[in-house]
């Protein structure tokens, strides 16, 4: 198979996260993506005060007080872009896109940096090169040929920078339409959408510092070994002196079992390491409304135990008093709510309910946290409201070490829905803009994600423009997504490297390059620094380092306001002179946004500044004027409960995953390897309870399907089986390989997100390819094995990392 190594194999990985393995893997990288040697201290400028934000997560950074404050997948996105790989006009010549199409994800990733802007030339099936100014001026005959704005849609991926994310919003506001489809729509929609009504603001409550005084930390549906890595570094610290840690999650990821530090010397030279977490519950997929429901249910119980035998109450009656709306509706509802209910729903035992629900009432300063575990469910925004309640009921929001911390993806994108790229707008924002700029904005709310292929395949959307990002492979229903960029006049990419998106385009199609985060941007002979803000509201700049990898790039901010010039002219705003100096944008995003008072002064200090999240400092902008307890019922007409009535157990719950060689749609390598796959990407996660129910044996080759209404076949084929520790009923697979089985009208009530973690499907078997690999052994050590091979093999990465580093410094060399 294309997308399996000759070796690809299943063995179980025993040691720890990071450590000697993820050197190793930076020095692989670095060598893979051929990044020329002298380019290697730039990893030392990267979140660094004098250097760039890395473009991969939005993890803080603490202070930049350590040496490096890089990750091994930070490391990955860093080489990306810094690969001396070029993807230039002769690499089109010999390739038609029907030829690109046929390359993995992972091929068309490895091909290497893009180097001038490309027009899709059909005659040919071949991207062909345009000027900038032909460029340009085509996309500005289309969006002005359009009889109404709203019949186009302008897409933001979350690597923007908030000046290039403020100029497009301002543009396209400008031009007419609030169609602003972007990543937040398929990942944290349900916490920006969920938190204000219960605490007045979709952010978090926490910074790093409250790390270090919280005696409990709750990680939901989040694998940060991966997905976010130098989070760990700040986990292992809440660890290490005590504080107690509970992962739930329906697998149990290396990340957060043990962690060795690379940036710990003696956790290095000792083979150390550190235990993350001191539980593990694993609801089944979906499960954890219930779970948090039935452990809010207990605290409550615990609460009428502590006041029959006279003891210190379990709830903050202070807080609910003084800060808090809807308790008494709230606790009614608990108390009617059943048992049975709760531990069918969550797939946790009782008495596991109740352990957990005496750790969170015994902590006394506990943060909460979350990843798109919690997010990607029909009842997400249940779900994080139901979480808030919980963390109300003691009092752990607004406290010193305690509070929500949602776990945001890609580097900035808070940050752009910050600045505005945001389809459903309030009226003071955009009566904010209209007194800033004086032209009216659109009122009416634009579409998502979703709506936005709803739009395309109605022929309702005809021009589509991507700000970054994979649009046809991060989206749902796959073949429906290509089906409707397919039916759009013209399709628009700005981005750094090809994609597949790039080959799923309209009747006329471009490909602009833009540079990376990594690079000088310099206008009228002055370096440019961009800014972001992380998860936890710090707005801090960032100055590329690297020669630009084409001196025919231009910067996302750059493109923007060329297009914005061509489509509307300069006459009311001078879009030219924002590309000039974009300390210019700065200066209007203070105008438009008082939390960014002095922002040009503010941003240049080490560090940069913390936005203002008012529920920290327990103010609540809510219609009451305090935080709002929110009662909600279980839902048991489901899609799955729907599914197993017609097709009974053989109903699996499918879960969409991140293997760790992956950053969103980018496939770095075809390793995971703390999941124990290595060399091959379409494998499927099984209990080997439902193997057996099913028929299968691990290493059986499948197809799955789902089950949905509509009358439309989705399928995924030729996925190997992985006997896993996961709940039984439930699979687990990477994306965007399973997106296909995503229905486009499987979407989160009120956010609008696709389920992609709850999937009602079936397994079918198949026949497995001739060069296959049979002999198969469980991903991971059963539990009683662990703790013998704790760390066996460290010392065998040491030695392989010590050769490895040596081989890219003779690389450097040369």
């Amino acid at each position: 198979m294309a997308d399996m190594k000759p070796d690809a194999r299943i063995a179980p990985y025993h040691h720890a996260a990071a450590g000697w393995g993820a050197i190793k893997q930076v020095a692989i990288n670095l060598v893979r993506e051929r990044v020329p040697g002298g380019k290697y201290k730039l990893l030392f400028k990267q979140n660094q005060p004098d250097g760039f934000d890395c473009p991969g997560c939005a993890w803080p950074d603490r202070e930049h007080a350590s040496t490096f404050e890089f990750c091994e997948n930070g490391v990955k996105a860093v080489a990306a872009e810094a690969t001396s790989k070029r993807v230039t006009p002769e690499f089109f010549a010999q390739h038609t896109v029907a030829e690109l199409l046929t390359q993995t994800d992972y091929e068309l990733e490895q091909h290497g940096r893009l180097t001038d802007p490309m027009v899709y030339d059909g005659a040919s099936d071949r991207y062909v090169p345009i000027s900038w100014d032909r460029a340009f001026a085509l996309i500005a005959e289309h969006l002005k040929g359009l009889d109404n704005p709203d019949r186009a849609a302008f897409y933001t991926s979350g690597r923007a920078s908030n000046e290039a994310a403020f100029l497009y919003q301002l543009f396209v506001r400008a031009y007419g339409t609030n169609n602003f489809p972007d990543c937040s729509n398929m990942c944290h929609e349900a916490t920006s959408r969920g938190l204000p009504s219960v605490v007045g603001v979709g952010k978090g409550t926490v910074t790093l510092d409250d790390f270090e005084h919280a005696d409990t930390v709750l990680l939901f549906g989040q694998n940060p070994a991966t997905n976010h890595p130098r989070m760990l570094g700040e986990l292992r610290d809440c660890a290490k002196r005590g504080a107690t840690l509970v992962s739930i999650n329906p697998l149990r990821e290396r990340g957060l079992e043990r962690f060795s530090n690379p940036q710990n010397p003696i956790e290095m030279l000792t083979m150390g390491s550190t235990d993350i977490c001191s539980v593990f519950v694993q609801p089944r997929v979906g499960g954890d409304f219930a779970l948090i429901k039935g452990v809010a249910k207990r605290v409550l119980e615990l609460d009428d135990t502590a006041v029959t035998e006279g003891r210190e109450r379990v709830l903050d009656l202070d807080f609910i008093e003084l800060h808090t709306a809807g308790f008494e509706a709230f606790a009614a509802d608990l108390r009617d709510e059943s048992w049975d209910a709760l531990v069918a729903a969550s797939g946790v035992p009782l008495a596991q309910i109740h352990a957990l629900a005496q750790i969170y009432a015994k902590g006394r300063r506990v943060i909460s946290t979350w990843g798109m575990g919690l997010t990607q469910h029909k009842n997400s925004v249940q779900t994080i409201q139901m979480l808030a309640n919980l963390m109300m009921m003691r009092g752990n929001i607004g406290r010193r070490g305690a509070g929500l911390c949602p776990v945001r993806g890609h580097s900035n994108v808070q940050g752009d829905r910050t600045m505005g790229i945001e389809e459903k707008p309030t009226q003071a924002f955009l009566d904010r803009l209209k007194e800033v700029y004086g032209f009216e904005p659109p009122r009416e709310h634009g579409y998502d994600v979703v709506e936005t292929i709803h739009a395309m395949l109605e022929g309702r959307v005809k021009v589509f423009i991507g700000l970054g990002g994979n649009f046809s492979m991060a989206t749902p229903d796959t073949p429906r997504t290509w089906q409707a960029l397919r039916q759009c006049d013209l399709t628009v990419h700005i981005t750094t490297k090809l994609n597949r998106s790039h080959l799923i385009h309209g009747t006329q199609a471009l490909i602009l390059p833009t540079l990376g985060r990594t690079e000088i941007d310099t206008q009228g002979g002055v370096a440019q620094g961009v800014t972001v803000e992380d998860s936890m509201s710090m707005v801090h700049i960032s100055y590329g380092m690297n020669t630009p990898a084409s001196a025919n790039l231009m910067s996302e901010v750059s493109i923007v306001a060329h297009i914005a010039d061509a489509t509307l002219g300069s006459a009311s705003i001078d879009w030219l002179a924002y590309a000039d100096d974009y300390s210019r944008i700065r200066d209007d995003i203070e105008k438009v946004f008082a939390d960014f008072f002095d922002y040009n002064s503010r941003v240049a200090i080490p560090g940069g500044f913390h936005l203002d999240v008012p529920a920290r400092e327990r103010v609540w902008n809510t219609p009451t004027g305090r935080a709002q307890f929110l009662a909600h019922a279980i839902e048991s007409d489901t899609p799955i409960a729907r599914a197993r009535e017609q097709h009974g157990n053989r109903v699996l719950t499918l879960m969409t995953a991140r293997s760790h060689d992956q950053y969103n749609t980018t496939i770095y390598g075809l390793d995971d390897r703390y999941r124990g796959v290595f060399g091959q990407r379409r494998v499927v996660f099984a209990n080997q309870d439902d193997l057996d129910m099913l028929g299968f044996e691990a290493g059986d080759w499948v197809d799955m399907t789902t089950v949905w209404d509509d009358g439309i076949e989705r399928r995924a084929d030729k996925f190997l089986l992985v006997a896993y520790d996961i709940p039984r009923g439930c699979l687990g697979a990477y994306y965007p390989e399973t997106n296909p089985l995503v229905p486009l009208t499987s979407v989160g009530d009120i956010c609008n997100t696709p389920t992609s973690k709850s999937i009602p499907v079936l397994l079918h078997r198949s026949t497995a390819p001739d060069d296959a690999p049979r002999s198969l052994v469980r991903a991971e050590p059963a539990r009683e094995e662990r703790k013998d091979l704790k760390d066996r093999k460290d010392l065998t990465d040491r030695d392989e990392t010590t050769s490895t580093v040596s081989r890219f410094e003779n690389v450097a060399a040369m």
